[in-house]
């Protein structure tokens, strides 16, 4: 495992983070297979574990608690707050109000007095930037929370938030975790160069793209991955933006086996390969599939393989730029850019 500095926190992570959506009913993990995750994740040298409080409402973060109990002061921990917690319409956000009430729910869960990394799952159009640093400058002056940080925010709000924070002599963000593979490189174009010039540590979720560089989709071959179940649309052949990720992948395989690695070391060293990058999030359901990624943890690319990387998906390219998240609300809501 190769370790980085996150950020400018000066806290040491390995260049693999455990992602733990997947612990529970989105996974189908039991505590027992999330604590054997957790111990081997250990094992290989992993050392920040990440989670939300959206995930499984609550019951990611309850098994994680159990998982790391005992063991609390040798894992950087972060969670999430800002998704829908319930259909109360103040139960999410990043008012000063629910990001209080949030993290006194996401310590109770994890069974800990502080986190190390709290993030903003998305930014919220109806709170100011400074409404929601101002709530997480007050946690961490509190010891609730050592740092805090973005999760996919476009590039332009982590400006503002920049700004807000000099501004109004509040604390800034200290990381981003923006989603980021080989098929989805929009990131390259903006986010990644902002993180890089404000010295940002950037976590990069769903590295695999969701299991498309995973090994197990090929042309040919019947899809089967769990995401299939619950987002069938991701990879409906019928769905222009499926094929063309499916005819990358094909190449990229082709790539890969020349170069004798699995794609999984071809997804996770590109992912870990961009200078702006601190570590890639994995999301394993079994140990198989940790191992199999923990096997990437020391791949470098050579400059012949990233090249032809390039050649298959552009630099800041998309191919499914429908799914990205980061997306103005203007652009989705008719009612908001025609007011």
């Amino acid at each position: 495992m190769q370790y980085r500095t996150l950020g400018r926190t000066g806290v040491q992570v390995g260049s693999l983070a455990l992602g733990a959506m997947n612990f529970g009913g989105i996974g189908r993990t039991t505590q027992d297979e999330a604590t054997a995750l957790v111990d081997a994740a250990l094992e290989g040298g992993i050392n920040l574990i990440d989670t939300a409080d959206m995930y499984g409402r609550g019951e990611s973060e309850e098994m994680v608690g159990k998982a790391i109990a005992g063991r609390r002061d040798d894992i950087v921990l972060a969670t999430k707050a800002g998704m829908p917690m319930g259909e109360d319409r103040n139960h999410r956000g990043g008012s000063r109000r629910w990001l209080v009430t949030a993290l006194e729910d996401s310590l109770r869960r994890l069974g800990v007095d502080h986190v190390d990394l709290y993030q903003i799952h998305r930014w919220d159009p109806g709170a100011g930037d400074e409404e929601t640093l101002s709530a997480l400058t007050d946690l961490r002056r509190a010891g609730k929370i050592r740092y805090f940080g973005s999760s996919t925010f476009p590039a332009y709000r982590l400006v503002q938030a920049r700004w807000a924070a000099r501004e109004h002599h509040l604390g800034a963000y200290a990381t981003e975790q923006p989603s980021y593979s080989i098929l989805q490189r929009g990131v390259e174009a903006h986010v990644l160069p902002v993180a890089g010039q404000y010295g940002l540590g950037v976590l990069a979720w769903s590295p695999l793209a969701s299991g498309w560089l995973s090994g197990a989709v090929r042309a040919g071959r019947e899809i089967a991955t769990h995401r299939s179940a619950f987002m069938p649309e991701r990879f409906d052949p019928a769905v222009p933006a499926n094929r063309a990720r499916l005819d990358a992948v094909e190449r990229l395989a082709a790539v890969a086996d020349a170069a004798g690695l699995t794609m999984i070391q071809l997804a996770l060293g590109f992912v870990t390969a961009h200078p702006a990058v601190t570590c890639a999030i994995i999301g394993p359901r079994t140990p198989e599939h940790l191992r199999s990624q923990l096997a990437a943890a020391g791949t470098v690319l050579p400059a012949d393989v990233l090249d032809a990387i390039d050649a298959i998906v552009a630099p800041g390219t998309d191919l499914a730029p429908h799914e990205k998240h980061d997306t103005p609300p203007s652009l989705l809501d008719p009612a908001l850019r025609r007011r």
